[in-house]
């Protein structure tokens, strides 16, 4: 259900739905951090930092669909005026003492998940078409996802020894390598099936070759979100999606991968 979703949007109202999607699938992740730093003591601006993170995602795709380039500099004056108000913010509505804490907790939810997930929706900017770009976004999804499915199946059948027993126990090296093969197979078949609709850079071959170490770092944003719930003794990061859990389970394994995945595109187009 979740899949036809994030395709079919896209393929009803135009690739542009995907930054949408982003951009909520990303405020409802940044929220999930917030409230998990709050259940460890800190105090962030939750609505606010909410609100600059979806500017953050949508500001940079809107500014070069109407310039015509990328505006390159718009990141870093998103993040620079989202300084600016934050440290405005603390100086009437925070105690002294909370202030500096305050400042670091709602910048830590910004540069960690919208910033690095409007990497995901530049994808669409990485050629002229829009709808090419959308097939970068759906492949890395693909590569990022099923690694979680083919580390869990060889967990089961092969895991032996544990990756990180104090923050998730059940993850295993040989479910790792499990989960990276997947990932290999998946892009490679994704690539070479669909080649028509990708732009011509992504050839099977370097869609098997960038699968890797998007597996690897989708098996290392899968243990920071273990180790923030952990830390705040949560099991599941919220009820963003009725029976599936929260927003931040879902896109754990995007987050360090969107930027690799940006900038591994941007090296062979």
């Amino acid at each position: 259900m979740l899949w036809a979703v994030v395709a079919g949007l896209p393929a009803i109202f135009g690739p542009e739905a995907a930054v949408w999607l982003i951009a909520a699938f990303s405020a409802g992740t940044q929220y999930e951090l917030y409230v998990l730093l709050e259940k460890m003591g800190r105090r962030p601006f939750k609505a606010l930092g909410t609100s600059l993170g979806v500017v953050m995602i949508l500001g940079p795709f809107y500014a070069w669909k109407y310039v015509g380039h990328h505006v390159e500099g718009l990141q870093s004056g998103i993040i620079a005026v989202t300084i600016v108000a934050c440290c405005l913010r603390i100086l009437v509505h925070r105690e002294v003492a909370e202030r500096i804490e305050t400042l670091g907790a709602t910048l830590v939810g910004l540069i960690y998940v919208p910033f690095m997930l409007t990497f995901m929706a530049r994808l669409l900017t990485v050629t002229p078409d829009m709808k090419q770009g959308f097939m970068l976004i759906l492949w890395l999804i693909a590569v990022a996802k099923f690694c979680d499915v083919g580390a869990l199946l060889a967990g089961k059948a092969f895991g032996r020894h544990k990756m990180s027993p104090n923050t998730s126990p059940g993850k295993t090296w040989e479910g790792a390598v499990g989960g990276c093969l997947v990932s290999i197979v998946v892009g490679f078949a994704f690539a070479t099936l669909a080649r028509d609709l990708f732009p011509p850079f992504l050839t099977p071959t370097w869609a098997a070759i960038f699968a890797l170490p998007i597996a690897m770092l989708s098996i290392i944003s899968d243990l920071v979100e273990s180790m923030i719930k952990r830390m705040a003794k949560q099991k599941d990061s919220g009820k963003f999606i009725p029976g599936i859990g929260g927003a931040f389970d879902l896109t754990d394994s995007l987050i360090l991968t969107a930027p690799t995945a940006f900038l591994l595109f941007g090296l062979i187009k």
